[in-house]
């Protein structure tokens, strides 16, 4: 196995891998489960946008790890020159080739990235249900520091509030 950096043949392979990766673990998977489809838009159209976004914000600091010439997971950084803080949006491994150093592999890469970058610390996060994050961003190393709750609420509830 190797880790590489990002590139524009990739790109596909990144939508395919996170589809796998964050069914059940991600807030638009939440979102959907809770009301369905919105917009006709299912919560992959939506994590997919994430990765668009990470790849405009900074496609250099997005790493692969590729095995036999298939890309079997990767990692999205962004880094925030002024705060001196480097943030990973974004880490999948398919769950094949989970539990055989894949994932603390491309985490070692991100982090160097950040040291080159001048980043003094690196920042994560995770959903309570994400029992993989759970335990394996503490295990390389990163210590809680906050819990965060996401909300949703449809609005023509509120618009049928506001006119009672």
């Amino acid at each position: 196995m190797i880790i590489r950096r990002y590139q524009e043949s990739d790109r596909e392979l990144l939508y395919a891998i996170t589809a796998v990766c964050f069914e059940g673990v991600s807030i638009d998977y939440n979102i959907e489960a809770r009301y369905g489809l919105i917009a006709e838009k299912d919560w992959q159209w939506c994590k997919l946008r994430h990765i668009e976004a990470d790849i405009a914000a900074n496609p250099t600091g997005i790493f692969v790890a590729e095995e036999a010439n298939t890309v079997i997971g990767y990692i999205t950084t962004r880094v925030d020159a002024d705060s001196k803080i480097g943030w990973i949006p974004n880490l999948g491994v398919l769950p094949a080739h989970r539990q055989q150093g894949v994932g603390r592999q491309l985490m070692d890469t991100a982090l160097a990235y950040f040291v080159t970058e001048g980043m003094l610390y690196a920042r994560i996060e995770t959903l309570a249900h994400n029992v993989i994050g759970q335990h394996f961003y503490p295990g390389a190393g990163f210590e809680e520091v906050a819990q965060q709750i996401h909300y949703i609420m449809p609005l023509e509830m509120k618009d049928e509030g506001a006119t009672k």
